[in-house]
């Protein structure tokens, strides 16, 4: 079985800090598996913020998946790729980028999730929580009890996969969800809008570790 961190940082296309900045600023915190989450550049300035991101996460020891892109397999050092379309063919993808690299995708029924896990994904984004302002859509959020569901209905049909809650999760909210069964969860913007970037990350850390 791949390694899955139960605490996964997602850069994210803000103003303040850049994609490098993020992942050196994670990094520094502790952050041990980095999503460079990238929808606004062309393959060669991807390529090129990868390769410097590649060498930040090597001295950290830190995995980095590159979000959606999977046709940049093999030109840089990345570990995996997270799908984020939920209709996403796993089982092709799979063939595509070969057994050792980490695929994860994004889910937010059991129905889609079950199809994902059983297709080879590593692990499963499922959301939104709440709303949230990095990746906006319509979904309708899941809170507390969409997750506690989910897990039980796992359960229930013997699927085993690491399920991450992801979508405008704050500190308060890490214990509840943790409580639910998902394995870990997904941040960007708390961390990377907080005054203390630093700070936020290991409080969460801390939160989904204990």
């Amino acid at each position: 079985m791949k390694y899955i961190e139960k605490l996964q940082y997602i850069t994210h296309d803000i103003v303040q800090l850049t994609h490098i900045e993020q992942v050196q600023l994670a990094c520094e915190a502790g952050a041990k598996w980095i999503q460079y989450r990238c929808l606004s550049k062309t393959d060669a300035e991807l390529l090129e913020d990868i390769n410097i991101i590649a060498q930040i996460c090597d001295d950290w020891g830190t995995t980095l998946i590159v979000t959606d892109h999977v046709h940049l397999n093999g030109k840089a050092d990345i570990q995996g790729f997270h799908i984020e379309d939920m209709n996403a063919d796993f089982t092709a993808l799979r063939k595509l980028v070969g057994k050792d690299i980490t695929l994860g995708g994004s889910a937010n029924t059991v129905e889609n999730l079950v199809r994902i896990a059983k297709e080879g994904a590593d692990y499963i984004a499922v959301g939104p929580f709440a709303g949230t302002r990095t990746k906006p859509n319509n979904l309708p959020a899941m809170g507390l009890n969409g997750y506690s569901d989910l897990m039980d209905g796992l359960e229930d049909l013997n699927i085993q996969v690491p399920v991450l809650a992801v979508g405008g999760i704050t500190i308060h909210d890490v214990d509840a969800l943790m409580q639910t069964g998902v394995y870990g969860i997904a941040v960007s913007h708390a961390v990377n809008s907080a005054d203390d970037f630093i700070g936020a990350y290991q409080d969460f850390y801390e939160a989904v570790k204990l």
